[in-house]
């Protein structure tokens, strides 16, 4: 009884305050206690056996600003402070700013990105409409464009973009113009049609024609179209130029044949491919005959005279090799014949033409070898310059050829020089 009483002392309850205690033992007295010292503190010395003993402390209660601010200490060795409650004003009203303050941070950041790639504009009004790089299909139809910046992981050691890459970009915008078009079956750029019958593209020929590689950061602009090419053949040429300039850097020309998918066997056009690619068909072409025929000799002195000869066996598909038809794609072949050039070579020349035939397909299973001949004569380059000639053979261990490849190479040219026009070309 004595200890809860003593605690309630110490801990008065709601409503309760030093100064009403000390108001409760001046009227049970009569009059103020002589032991009253000057904090305050009220102290019997010697309580009567039994008698409870309460103790209180009682200080003048500061002022703020005029406003009375509650503050007790109850025991010598207890304290207890009350929590300080400033005024209600309008501005400890408002909210917590903080959270909106950092969610319009993280949108204006945002804003600010978006805004970034929007910001540059290309400088001809045309060409708005692709500002990403989407593609487009332009010239009434019949052709498509699309643009490519040239990334660092697609530079070799001399900064500029490699054959690999432009060839990439033939390709990509080649499956676009099917897709943009209207015409993309389920596979890998077959028509509707040619779905319907297992039929798929397949390359049989390809020339190309390089002016100037461009180096990272360039933006490239690839136009492609397509022709009928015989009876059973379709045609497809590419122009890239520089973005900026509208100057050539490469044109190329190809032939595509059908192949039955799961027979792996040619086969005709069907007359229901050809009425759907049939409209999208252009004349124009992006390598004149007369430049064709130069280019058209395509590992003929692979088993001739030669100075030189170099081999490089043991060369197996990876899996990223392959594409969605379950053959190796046609640009690893570039690189494979590649392998087996000569160090000096590509040192101090870069390739100024190439025209490959392919024969067969490579699977994911198949051992090559890739054969290089460098011809006992240098020829004249196109521009004057002394090029080196070149025939290249990928063939199986088992001797099948898969493809034959004749190259051309020059002098590699300081960086900045320009080298545009390496044939005249009718302008887009």
């Amino acid at each position: 009884m004595a200890g809860s009483l003593a605690a309630s002392a110490f801990f008065p309850g709601p409503g309760s305050s030093p100064a009403a205690s000390t108001r409760t033992s001046k009227s049970t007295t009569g009059e103020l206690p002589e032991n009253l010292s000057v904090r305050g503190i009220v102290a019997k010395p010697n309580p009567p056996p039994g008698a409870m003993q309460v103790k209180a402390q009682a200080q003048a209660l500061p002022k703020v600003n005029g406003t009375k601010v509650n503050h007790k200490n109850v025991g010598a060795d207890t304290e207890e402070l009350i929590p300080y409650s400033a005024p209600k004003t309008f501005y400890n009203q408002l909210p917590d700013w903080s959270m909106l303050l950092a969610a319009v941070t993280t949108i204006f950041l945002a804003a600010e990105k978006q805004w970034t790639l929007l910001d540059w504009k290309p400088k001809r009004p045309d060409m708005l409409a692709d500002t990403f790089g989407f593609g487009r299909i332009i010239q009434d139809g019949l052709v498509f464009r699309q643009n490519f910046l040239i990334r660092s992981y697609e530079i070799g050691a001399d900064r500029t973009a490699s054959i690999e890459t432009l060839m990439n970009h033939l390709q990509e915008t080649a499956l676009n113009h099917v897709k943009t078009a209207g015409l993309l079956g389920d596979g890998f750029g077959a028509t509707p049609e040619m779905s319907k019958r297992n039929l798929i593209w397949v390359v049989s020929k390809i020339q190309l024609l390089v002016d100037k590689y461009p180096s990272w950061g360039d933006m490239v602009q690839v136009d492609t179209w397509v022709a009928g090419a015989g009876k059973n053949g379709m045609r497809r040429d590419w122009h890239v130029r520089d973005y900026n300039s509208g100057r050539t850097i490469l044109r190329a020309t190809s032939v595509w044949v059908m192949m039955n998918k799961q027979t792996r066997r040619l086969s005709k056009m069907p007359d229901a491919v050809r009425a759907e690619i049939g409209p999208y068909f252009n004349d124009r072409s992006a390598i004149t005959d007369e430049q064709s025929e130069k280019l058209a000799k395509s590992g003929n002195n692979i088993d001739g005279d030669a100075t030189k000869q170099f081999i490089r066996k043991g060369l197996t598909p990876r899996w990223g090799d392959l594409d969605v038809n379950q053959h190796v794609n046609n640009v690893k072949y570039i690189g494979w014949i590649l392998e087996s050039a000569p160090i000096s070579i590509l040192e101090k020349h870069e390739l100024a033409s190439m025209t490959l035939d392919y024969r067969k397909e490579c699977g994911r299973d198949s051992v090559l070898q890739s054969i290089t001949t460098v011809s006992d004569e240098c020829a004249e380059g196109h521009h004057g310059s002394t090029t080196i000639q070149c025939d290249h053979l990928l063939q199986l261990e088992s001797g099948a050829d898969i493809v034959k490849a004749h190259t051309e190479w020059r002098p590699k040219q300081a960086q900045g020089e320009g080298n545009f026009g390496f044939f005249p070309v009718e302008s887009a």
